[in-house]
Protein backbone atom coordinates (compact mmCIF):
# COMPACT_ATOMS: atom_id res chain seq x y z
CA UNK A 1 0.00 0.00 0.00
CA UNK A 2 1.23 3.19 -0.55
CA UNK A 3 1.27 6.59 0.18
CA UNK A 4 2.22 8.56 -2.66
CA UNK A 5 3.87 12.00 -1.69
CA UNK A 6 3.71 12.98 1.57
CA UNK A 7 3.78 16.39 3.59
CA UNK A 8 6.13 16.63 6.93
CA UNK A 9 5.30 18.33 9.56
CA UNK A 10 5.80 18.84 13.23
CA UNK A 11 2.78 18.04 15.58
CA UNK A 12 1.44 20.73 17.67
CA UNK A 13 -1.66 18.91 19.42
CA UNK A 14 -4.56 16.46 18.22
CA UNK A 15 -8.18 17.43 19.65
CA UNK A 16 -11.85 16.47 19.08
CA UNK A 17 -10.58 13.39 18.22
CA UNK A 18 -10.45 14.20 14.64
CA UNK A 19 -8.35 17.18 14.49
CA UNK A 20 -4.74 17.68 14.66
CA UNK A 21 -2.92 20.90 14.30
CA UNK A 22 0.80 20.55 12.71
CA UNK A 23 3.26 22.91 12.22
CA UNK A 24 4.57 22.73 8.15
CA UNK A 25 8.52 23.54 7.78
CA UNK A 26 7.90 27.09 6.00
CA UNK A 27 5.99 28.01 9.30
CA UNK A 28 2.34 27.92 8.39
CA UNK A 29 0.09 25.65 10.45
CA UNK A 30 -2.59 23.47 9.43
CA UNK A 31 -5.25 21.82 10.67
CA UNK A 32 -5.31 18.10 9.41
CA UNK A 33 -7.94 15.33 9.78
CA UNK A 34 -7.25 12.34 12.27
CA UNK A 35 -8.20 9.41 10.99
CA UNK A 36 -8.28 7.59 14.68
CA UNK A 37 -10.83 7.23 17.18
CA UNK A 38 -8.59 6.09 19.64
CA UNK A 39 -7.17 7.06 22.60
CA UNK A 40 -3.69 6.64 20.75
CA UNK A 41 -1.35 6.16 23.64
CA UNK A 42 2.43 7.20 22.78
CA UNK A 43 1.60 8.48 18.65
CA UNK A 44 0.91 11.72 20.10
CA UNK A 45 3.37 13.28 21.41
CA UNK A 46 4.06 16.92 21.18
CA UNK A 47 6.60 18.44 18.54
CA UNK A 48 7.21 14.99 17.30
CA UNK A 49 7.61 14.54 13.46
CA UNK A 50 4.49 13.50 11.29
CA UNK A 51 4.00 13.20 7.73
CA UNK A 52 1.04 14.07 6.05
CA UNK A 53 -0.86 12.99 2.67
CA UNK A 54 -2.91 15.45 0.41
CA UNK A 55 -5.87 15.04 -1.05
CA UNK A 56 -7.41 17.08 -4.12
CA UNK A 57 -11.00 17.00 -3.13
CA UNK A 58 -12.82 19.88 -3.59
CA UNK A 59 -15.35 18.70 -0.86
CA UNK A 60 -13.04 18.30 2.05
CA UNK A 61 -13.03 20.68 4.58
CA UNK A 62 -9.20 19.52 5.61
CA UNK A 63 -6.99 18.63 2.66
CA UNK A 64 -4.66 17.09 4.56
CA UNK A 65 -4.53 13.62 6.19
CA UNK A 66 -2.30 12.47 8.91
CA UNK A 67 -0.87 9.24 8.12
CA UNK A 68 2.72 8.97 10.09
CA UNK A 69 4.52 9.97 13.28
CA UNK A 70 7.98 9.39 14.46
CA UNK A 71 7.74 8.40 18.56
CA UNK A 72 10.43 7.57 20.58
CA UNK A 73 10.15 4.06 20.09
CA UNK A 74 9.64 4.24 16.55
CA UNK A 75 7.57 5.13 13.71
CA UNK A 76 3.55 4.40 13.98
CA UNK A 77 1.19 4.77 11.24
CA UNK A 78 -2.03 5.90 13.16
CA UNK A 79 -4.50 5.99 9.93
CA UNK A 80 -6.12 2.38 11.46
CA UNK A 81 -8.21 1.56 8.82
CA UNK A 82 -5.52 1.65 6.23
CA UNK A 83 -4.72 -2.26 8.27
CA UNK A 84 -7.54 -3.92 6.28
CA UNK A 85 -5.79 -3.43 2.87
CA UNK A 86 -2.58 -4.33 4.17
CA UNK A 87 -3.95 -7.39 5.68
CA UNK A 88 -5.53 -8.28 2.42
CA UNK A 89 -2.88 -7.15 0.23
CA UNK A 90 -0.71 -10.01 2.18
CA UNK A 91 -3.22 -12.84 1.93
CA UNK A 92 -3.43 -12.38 -1.56
CA UNK A 93 0.27 -12.20 -1.46
CA UNK A 94 0.35 -15.32 0.23
CA UNK A 95 2.20 -13.58 3.16
CA UNK A 96 -0.42 -14.88 5.85
CA UNK A 97 0.47 -18.70 5.90
CA UNK A 98 -1.82 -21.36 6.57
CA UNK A 99 -5.22 -20.89 3.86
CA UNK A 100 -3.62 -21.39 0.33
CA UNK A 101 -6.41 -23.78 0.49
CA UNK A 102 -8.90 -20.65 0.39
CA UNK A 103 -9.25 -19.21 -3.03
CA UNK A 104 -11.64 -16.33 -2.61
CA UNK A 105 -10.90 -13.38 -0.62
CA UNK A 106 -14.04 -10.68 0.12
CA UNK A 107 -14.37 -7.81 1.63
CA UNK A 108 -17.04 -6.13 4.13
CA UNK A 109 -18.86 -9.25 4.50
CA UNK A 110 -22.53 -9.24 6.74
CA UNK A 111 -22.36 -12.02 9.69
CA UNK A 112 -23.80 -12.48 12.97
CA UNK A 113 -26.37 -9.59 14.08
CA UNK A 114 -24.95 -6.34 12.77
CA UNK A 115 -21.34 -7.00 12.19
CA UNK A 116 -19.15 -7.26 8.92
CA UNK A 117 -16.49 -9.18 8.37
CA UNK A 118 -13.27 -7.61 7.52
CA UNK A 119 -12.44 -9.92 4.77
CA UNK A 120 -14.20 -13.76 4.32
CA UNK A 121 -12.07 -16.40 2.94
CA UNK A 122 -13.51 -19.03 0.77
CA UNK A 123 -12.21 -22.65 -0.23
CA UNK A 124 -12.86 -26.35 -0.28
CA UNK A 125 -12.23 -26.09 2.96
CA UNK A 126 -15.22 -24.07 4.04
CA UNK A 127 -14.63 -20.19 5.07
CA UNK A 128 -12.49 -17.95 7.13
CA UNK A 129 -14.49 -15.15 8.87
CA UNK A 130 -11.37 -12.46 9.47
CA UNK A 131 -11.25 -9.63 12.10
CA UNK A 132 -8.23 -7.08 11.80
CA UNK A 133 -7.47 -5.01 14.48
CA UNK A 134 -4.81 -2.17 14.59
CA UNK A 135 -2.20 -1.83 16.99
CA UNK A 136 -0.33 0.85 17.70
CA UNK A 137 -0.43 0.99 21.79
CA UNK A 138 3.86 0.48 22.47
CA UNK A 139 4.51 -0.70 26.09
CA UNK A 140 7.86 -1.85 27.58
CA UNK A 141 10.07 -4.87 26.22
CA UNK A 142 8.54 -4.11 23.09
CA UNK A 143 4.57 -5.35 23.87
CA UNK A 144 2.23 -3.89 21.61
CA UNK A 145 -1.56 -4.47 23.48
CA UNK A 146 -4.80 -3.88 22.11
CA UNK A 147 -7.44 -2.12 22.86
CA UNK A 148 -5.93 1.28 23.53
CA UNK A 149 -9.38 2.03 25.14
CA UNK A 150 -12.07 0.32 26.28
CA UNK A 151 -13.91 -1.49 23.35
CA UNK A 152 -17.69 -2.47 23.04
CA UNK A 153 -17.44 -2.72 19.94
CA UNK A 154 -14.33 -4.87 20.09
CA UNK A 155 -16.00 -7.38 22.46
CA UNK A 156 -18.95 -7.64 20.20
CA UNK A 157 -16.71 -8.67 17.20
CA UNK A 158 -15.04 -11.53 19.79
CA UNK A 159 -18.86 -12.97 20.66
CA UNK A 160 -20.02 -12.59 16.96
CA UNK A 161 -16.83 -14.31 15.83
CA UNK A 162 -16.75 -17.12 18.45
CA UNK A 163 -20.31 -17.97 17.22
CA UNK A 164 -20.00 -18.09 13.49
CA UNK A 165 -17.60 -21.25 14.22
CA UNK A 166 -18.65 -24.35 13.12
CA UNK A 167 -17.42 -27.60 11.08
CA UNK A 168 -16.46 -26.01 7.78
CA UNK A 169 -16.17 -22.17 9.43
CA UNK A 170 -13.15 -21.02 10.77
CA UNK A 171 -12.82 -17.67 12.41
CA UNK A 172 -9.63 -15.54 13.05
CA UNK A 173 -8.56 -12.29 14.72
CA UNK A 174 -5.77 -10.86 13.08
CA UNK A 175 -3.69 -8.18 14.90
CA UNK A 176 -2.26 -6.18 11.91
CA UNK A 177 0.60 -4.17 14.06
CA UNK A 178 1.56 -0.44 12.72
CA UNK A 179 4.62 0.38 15.35
CA UNK A 180 7.72 -0.38 14.41
CA UNK A 181 8.62 -0.53 17.91
CA UNK A 182 6.23 -3.23 18.68
CA UNK A 183 7.84 -6.99 18.48
CA UNK A 184 5.05 -8.87 20.16
CA UNK A 185 1.60 -8.64 20.79
CA UNK A 186 -1.08 -8.84 23.93
CA UNK A 187 -4.46 -8.25 25.32
CA UNK A 188 -4.57 -5.10 27.25
CA UNK A 189 -5.94 -6.55 29.87
CA UNK A 190 -5.47 -3.56 32.39
CA UNK A 191 -7.34 -1.17 30.30
CA UNK A 192 -10.41 -3.41 29.06
CA UNK A 193 -10.20 -6.84 31.11
CA UNK A 194 -13.73 -7.40 30.00
CA UNK A 195 -11.90 -7.51 26.40
CA UNK A 196 -9.39 -9.68 27.55
CA UNK A 197 -11.40 -12.31 29.03
CA UNK A 198 -14.36 -12.19 26.21
CA UNK A 199 -10.84 -13.16 23.96
CA UNK A 200 -9.74 -16.12 26.37
CA UNK A 201 -13.44 -17.54 26.30
CA UNK A 202 -13.11 -17.17 22.11
CA UNK A 203 -9.70 -18.77 21.96
CA UNK A 204 -10.75 -21.73 24.36
CA UNK A 205 -13.62 -22.02 21.75
CA UNK A 206 -11.56 -22.88 18.89
CA UNK A 207 -10.67 -18.63 17.54
CA UNK A 208 -7.54 -18.43 16.01
CA UNK A 209 -5.38 -15.39 16.79
CA UNK A 210 -2.45 -14.08 15.32
CA UNK A 211 -0.52 -10.96 15.06
CA UNK A 212 1.79 -9.53 12.39
CA UNK A 213 3.64 -6.66 11.84
CA UNK A 214 4.24 -3.98 9.09
CA UNK A 215 6.64 -2.59 7.78
CA UNK A 216 6.25 1.12 8.37
CA UNK A 217 8.21 3.74 5.83
CA UNK A 218 7.28 6.92 4.11
CA UNK A 219 6.40 5.29 0.75
CA UNK A 220 3.92 2.90 2.32
CA UNK A 221 2.96 -0.27 4.30
CA UNK A 222 3.04 -4.01 3.69
CA UNK A 223 2.50 -6.80 5.51
CA UNK A 224 5.81 -8.38 6.78
CA UNK A 225 6.38 -10.54 9.50
CA UNK A 226 4.25 -13.21 11.79
CA UNK A 227 4.72 -11.70 15.63
CA UNK A 228 3.98 -13.78 19.07
CA UNK A 229 0.83 -13.34 20.91
CA UNK A 230 0.11 -14.19 23.95
CA UNK A 231 -3.28 -12.89 25.77
CA UNK A 232 -1.24 -11.80 29.09
CA UNK A 233 2.22 -10.58 28.76
CA UNK A 234 4.78 -12.81 29.46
Amino acid sequence: MEFGKLVQGRLLRRYKRFLADVELPQGEVITAHCPNTGAMTGCMPEGAPVWLSVSDSKTRKYAHTWELVDTPAGLACIHSALANKVVREGFEAGRVKGFADYSTLRSEVKYGEKSRADLLLEGEPGRVFVEVKCVTLHRSDGWGAFPDAVSDRGRRHIRELQGVMDAATRALLLFCVFHSGIHKVCAAGDIDPQYRDALAEAMAAGLEVQAYAAEVTTRGLSLARRLPFSLDPV
